[in-house]
Order: C-alpha cells, then sequence, then structure tokens
C-alpha cells in the first residue's frame, strides 16, 4: 500500500477511476505477506501438534573393522511402525504373526534385551525398528554384549605364539558375553535413557494399540519414527578409501567414516625430556590401565568395573607414590600410563609399542624394566587380588626370574593390608590386557592384577548395566552433592587398599631402601575419583582442578567410549586429575604458566604447566586460580593401521565409526491407508479446483473488478 501511496501521488488517485483497485490490492498483499511471514515463524507449530520428539535416546550406530560392519541403521528417511510393547516373550507372537499391521516398532523390556530375542527379530520383515527400555534393577543374569573372547587374533597369543591358548581355548573369560554388539541389524535400534519417555509411550500405546476382545485394534494408532541412517557400508577398507577418494578429488569431500582415537594420558615419577629419548641404561617401570569402556549403545558406556575401578586405582597409587619423599632418587624410574582405546582391539597400547619401536617415543622397549597393569579389581572374593602372568614368556631364562621376583615384591607390599595377593597359576593365560600388545614385541617380564582367577567377575562387562551399583557404590539417603562427593565409601576403602599395595610393590621395584609403611593411598582421593567418574563429572573439585576453557567438558552423567573426536572428556579429566595429584602447584602468573618457555627456570622441555581454575573464593563467587606444573603428557591413541594406510591390516585395529546427518526419535498417531488415500485424493481435487477457479477470476478479471466511471462533475 505505501509503494501504491508513493509512486502514483496525489494526482494519481484523482484522476485515475482505477486507483481504489489498486490501493486495495495492495494492502490486500500486505497483509497477505504479515500473515505469510507469521506463518512461517509458527511453521514448525504445526509439527509440534502432530508429533511427540523424544529427547532422551541413544542410538546404536554402525562400526566397521578390516573386514565387517557391525551395529544399526535406518533408511534414509527414518524408519516407521506401528509401536507395540514387548514385556514377555508370549507378547512377541503379536509382532511376528498375529498383529494385522506391520510393520511394527518394538518397545522392548529390557530384560529380553538379549540374543536369542534379538536373532528372532533379526530374521522378519515384521519389524522396523527398536526402542530399549532400561531394565530397573539390572538383569540379575547378568548382560553382556561384548564377546566370549575380548580382543581376540589382537593379544599375544596366536599361532605362532602359546597356541594352545589363542582364541581362549584354555580360558573363556567373559561366558555372559553375547556378541550382541558385533551382529550387523538393518533397523534401527534406540536407547530410552529416561524413564517419563517411556511412559508416555506406554501410555500412547495403551490409549491406542492395545488389541480388544482379541481383535486388532483401530485406527488411529500410535506409532513411532527413529532415524539414524549411516554414511558408511561394508568395512574400514570400502569406507577409508571412499573417504580417501573424496578427499583427494572433491573440493567439499563428503567422508563418509572416521578412525576410533584419541590420546593416552602418561606421566614419569621422575621428569623425562618429552621430547628427547631416555638413555639406554635407564630403566622404566611401566604402570598401565585402560580409560574407556563400550556398550551396544553409541557413547553409553559407564564402565565402573571395566575401566573406572582399575584407573581410579592407578591414579591414587600414583598420588601415594609422588608423596614420598625419596622418589626423585629411585633406581628406576616409574611411568603411568592410562591407555585409550583398548576396548577396539588395543588401540592406546599397540600405537605406544609402535611409536617406541619407531623412535617415536621418548622411551623404547629396551628402557622397560617390567610392566605392572591394574584390569578390574572391584570385585574380589574374599579380598584377593589375582597375579596373572605369560607362561610362555616365563619359560625364558632371563625373564623368568625377574617375573618371579615381581611376584615376590607384590606378595610382600600386601602385609598389614586387607588385600590378599595370590598368583592365577603358571598354566594361565594372560587375560585381555594391554601387557599384550608389549609382549608382541619383545619379552618383557609383567603381571596383571584382576579380582578374577579364570573368567570375569563382571556380569556386566561393556554393557550400560556396568555402573556405579555394579561396583556396589553406596550412600546414605538425603545427602547434597557435595556430602556425596565427599563421602567415603566402602568401596573407595577397598580400592584405596588395592592402591597402597601396587603403589609399595611399585617403590620398591624401583629401587627403594626405605620401609614401605608410609606409602598410603587416599580414600577420600578414590571416593571424590569414583564420584566423578561414575555418577557426576560437573562437581566442585573437577571444576577447580582443569583450565577454564575446558569447563564445557563436565557434563553430568559420565560416559568413557573413546569416539572420534579428541580429546574426550575421560581423557581430559585423566590428564587434569593426574596433574593434580602428582603435580606441583607454583608461583608464575598466568602469562608465565601460559608461556612457559619465556621463564628460564620452567624447564619446559621436562615439565608441563597448566593454568586451572582452583576452588571458589569463600567470601565470593570467583575462583582463585593458579599454576600446576606436572610430568603429566599426552600421545596419540591412533592406530598404526591408518598412519600406514593399511585399513585392512590383521596386526593393528581397523576400527571406525560410520558418520550421520540426523539422529533422532519421535512418536505420532497414524491413519489407515484407506483414510491417508482419501486425505490425498481430496486434496488433488481441492487443488485442481483451485486452479480451476484461479484461472478463471484471472481470465474475467476485467468484468469482476470494474468500477463505473464516474458521471462526471455537475455544473450550477
Amino acid at each position: 500500500a505505501g509503494s501504491g501511496w508513493g509512486s502514483r501521488g496525489m494526482e494519481g488517485v484523482v484522476g485515475s477511476c482505477r486507483a481504489p483497485l489498486l490501493t486495495w490490492w495492495g494492502l490486500f498483499r500486505g497483509l497477505l505477506l504479515a500473515v505469510l511471514a507469521a506463518g512461517s515463524c509458527q511453521g514448525n507449530s504445526v509439527e509440534r501438534k502432530i508429533y511427540i520428539p523424544l529427547n532422551k535416546t541413544a542410538p546404536c550406530v554402525r562400526l566397521l573393522n578390516a573386514t565387517h560392519q557391525i551395529g544399526c541403521q535406518s533408511s534414509i528417511s527414518g524408519d516407521t511402525g506401528v509401536i507395540h510393547v514387548v514385556e514377555k516373550e508370549e507378547d512377541l507372537n503379536w509382532v511376528l504373526t498375529d498383529g494385522p499391521h506391520p510393520p511394527y516398532m518394538i518397545l522392548l523390556d529390557g530384560n529380553l534385551f538379549n540374543r536369542r530375542v534379538m536373532l528372532q527379530l533379526k530374521g522378519t520383515s515384521r519389524v522396523s525398528g527398536l526402542a530399549v527400555a532400561v531394565a530397573k534393577p539390572s538383569p540379575a543374569q547378568g548382560f553382556s554384549p561384548g564377546l566370549k573372547c575380548p580382543n581376540d587374533g589382537f593379544g599375544v597369543y596366536s599361532k605362532d605364539y602359546g597356541p594352545q591358548f589363542a582364541h581362549c581355548n584354555t580360558t573363556v573369560w567373559n561366558p555372559v558375553g553375547s556378541g550382541l554388539s558385533y551382529e550387523d541389524f538393518d533397523f534401527p535400534i534406540f536407547l530410552l535413557e529416561d524413564a517419563n519417555e517411556t511412559q508416555v509411550i506406554k501410555q500412547c500405546y495403551q490409549d491406542h494399540n492395545v488389541p480388544r476382545d482379541g481383535s486388532g485394534p483401530e485406527y488411529p494408532l500410535c506409532a513411532m519414527q527413529l532415524f539414524s541412517h549411516m554414511h558408511a557400508v561394508t568395512s574400514t577398507v570400502t569406507c577409508m578409501r571412499r573417504s580417501s577418494l573424496q578427499s583427494t578429488f572433491s573440493i567439499n569431500p563428503e567422508i563418509v567414516c572416521d578412525p576410533l582415537l584419541d590420546y593416552n594420558v602418561w606421566s614419569t615419577l621422575q621428569p623425562i625430556n618429552s621430547s628427547g629419548k631416555v638413555a639406554p641404561e635407564k630403566e622404566v617401570i611401566i604402570v598401565a590401565t585402560r580409560i574407556d569402556s563400550h556398550s551396544f549403545f553409541w557413547n553409553i558406556a559407564p564402565g565402573a568395573e571395566s575401566a573406572v575401578s582399575s584407573f581410579v586405582t592407578h591414579l591414587a597409587a600414583a598420588e601415594a607414590l609422588h608423596k614420598v619423599s625419596d622418589v626423585h632418587s629411585l633406581q628406576r624410574n616409574i611411568m603411568f600410563t592410562f591407555f585409550q582405546g583398548e576396548t577396539f582391539d588395543y588401540i592406546g597400547s599397540s600405537r605406544m609399542v609402535y611409536d617406541m619401536e619407531k623412535d617415536k617415543f621418548p622411551l623404547r622397549l629396551d628402557n622397560i624394566h617390567s610392566f605392572v597393569e591394574l584390569n578390574q579389581v572391584a570385585l574380589r572374593n574374599d579380598s584377593i587380588l589375582w597375579m596373572h602372568t605369560d607362561p610362555i614368556s616365563r619359560l625364558n631364562a632371563s625373564v623368568g626370574p625377574k617375573v618371579s621376583n615381581l611376584l615376590d615384591i607384590l606378595s610382600a607390599s600386601s602385609e598389614g593390608t586387607n588385600v590378599t595377593l595370590q598368583e592365577a597359576g603358571f598354566s594361565q593365560p594372560l587375560p585381555p590386557s594391554s601387557f599384550q600388545r608389549f609382549l608382541r614385541a619383545r619379552n618383557i617380564p609383567g603381571v596383571v592384577l584382576t579380582d578374577h582367577k579364570t573368567a570375569f567377575q563382571n556380569r556386566y562387562y561393556q554393557s550400560m548395566y556396568d555402573t556405579p551399583e555394579n561396583i556396589q557404590m553406596q550412600y546414605p539417603e538425603g545427602l547434597s552433592p557435595e556430602e556425596t562427593l565427599e563421602y567415603v565409601t566402602d568401596t573407595a576403602k577397598s580400592l584405596a587398599e588395592v592402591a597402597t599395595v601396587v603403589a609399595r610393590a611399585l617403590y620398591r621395584l624401583a629401587g627403594g631402601a626405605n620401609t614401605t609403611s608410609a606409602v598410603q593411598a587416599d580414600p577420600k582421593t578414590v571416593t571424590q575419583m569414583l564420584y566423578g567418574f561414575l555418577i557426576k563429572m560437573n562437581n566442585s573439585w573437577f571444576q577447580s582442578i582443569i583450565k577454564p576453557d575446558l569447563k564445557g567438558i563436565l557434563g553430568d552423567v559420565p560416559q568413557h567410549y573413546v569416539a572420534v573426536s579428541s580429546p574426550v572428556n575421560t581423557t581430559y579429566l585423566v590428564q587434569y586429575v593426574l596433574a593434580n595429584l602428582t603435580g606441583t602447584v607454583v608461583n608464575l602468573t598466568k602469562e608465565e604458566c601460559q608461556n612457559p618457555e619465556k621463564t628460564p627456570s620452567s624447564e619446559k622441555e621436562l615439565y608441563e604447566y597448566a593454568w586451572v581454575q582452583g576452588s571458589l573464593d569463600p567470601n565470593s563467587t570467583s575462583r582463585v586460580p593458579y599454576c600446576v606444573r606436572s610430568t603429566v603428557h599426552l600421545s596419540k591413541a591412533l592406530s598404526p593401521a591408518f598412519e600406514l594406510r593399511q585399513w585392512g591390516s590383521t596386526e593393528y585395529s581397523t576400527w571406525t565409526e560410520s558418520r550421520w546427518k540426523d539422529i533422532r526419535a519421535r512418536i505420532f498417531l497414524v491413519a489407515s491407508k484407506e483414510l491417508e488415500i482419501i486425505t490425498l485424493v481430496v486434496g488433488i481435487a481441492i487443488l485442481i479446483l483451485s486452479l480451476l477457479t484461479t484461472y478463471f477470476i484471472n481470465a474475467k478479471a476485467d468484468i469482476l473488478f470494474s468500477t463505473p466511471r464516474d458521471p462526471g462533475a455537475v455544473a450550477y
């Protein structure tokens, strides 16, 4: 309307008989545009009325190795089906044979999420997807979707080395393992993390989908749609080749998969030049553990027993040793090592061994005096900690006596504690462990400490149920978050005792001559770490020990999946917890701390510096930051297969994760096919009628919108 007035002026309004029509048309056009603009602003309101999004879900995604693809995916436009709740096995009959409205989206009770049921669903076209409700309490019979023989083929035992122990011939380490995580499903599977959302789905099912009087339910029916289309297919060889070709020839390459990667965390008792080489005559004791876990669902990896119990114990032992007065004069150095990606065919340890062999690491394999690994240690029976050794390397004349000495020192270090150490047996092979990757390269004296003699005590290995409850972490009711952080649980006391034994043994192995009674792990530190790594990362202690620009990593529920973007939260936190427990607060300004090379006395080649947030000032809301100097470093945890571009390697891990565009889930009511067809036909008819009407009005516009001429001026 404004443009009409402005372009024609008053003369045009008075002198033209069509001016009123143009003016009203301009006004109508302006109103129409305003309505359309408002509609676009509220455009998703209709979608919100139709769909209920499920916001607290975790998908099963596709992973690939040199030969296979595993996991799940939906079609490119998502998969849809009528919801059917399955709470007992008899309910499957409706889905598999009786139900008249396939395909079905199954809401599956967590207790039925097992290999037998899943293979039934995998073999039918009547299932379009699956939503799994978490079982509470955890399944009493145990649940492990991992393999019975974890990392089979990538450890030390093979047809050339201890063939009698290869493929878990002697000991099945994970008898509960169903291998479900290593199956390939052609429909989407999601975990429902929120009990309230699960109840909403069940209520929708009750209202619309429950069969009445033995006959099928009537439309409208409650349906679910799951989106989790994966870009990679077949194997790592295929997806990496495609990604490589895209990167070579395309300006905007479309990468379809990424290697699983992160960083190992390592530190030494006595500082070493991280960019140089340790002298050949210098001996180093390696103490190691893994810091990653896995489950069937993406980024759901609590790993309480499989990872956290061991690396928390490891951290506590490192703190205890650093408090000893004569550590800097010990005959041998000690390296504390935390490997990432061990769940996926030993990514972290194989990379460190590779770097040592290629002189890309400060240490060489020749520098290793002995190897002590902490594996699963929280579920001990009668306080027994089992010592596992390699029976093949012990036959070596130089290695055998050193292993025996190592076992004697460990056993002696448990005196006066509530921990009893026992040897698993000379003929017992090593359990799945990082130490096996070092043995593949060289005969090294070593021991792996676990809470199991043969099969795992952990009935929830590599599953979503490997939670704090699995390692008996219990708190009194009514505690505030801060009180819970400080409350020393029985689990913390137990792991602190294990850490004490390990620290004392390491002290003696390194040549310590003083009494070890002063070497003591702190249960309070252990309980804080357990709370932070298993219950709530975003706590006051973790907040105080990280850099200000990393505070975004502190999510609520900790997960320990290695992922493809690095470093992940776990790696950062292990790095800064280790620096906090073993480092020193130095009197440097923020600028000096962040740029230590400008300070002559900083010895940058020996130490790492971090400007951390600090604790809250008691009298204000601001923090008191400070500078921490430590020997904590990061090193790559990327499989050598990707460095060498050997994507089909059988020597190194080849695991990749597919990329995806959209992952989401929602429920809605769906009409019958007949009604949908009628709606479509009526819509098309209305469209045709509208087009004809518009054509007719446009053709007769001069007649329909003409106005009578002015009779002219009247003369008086």
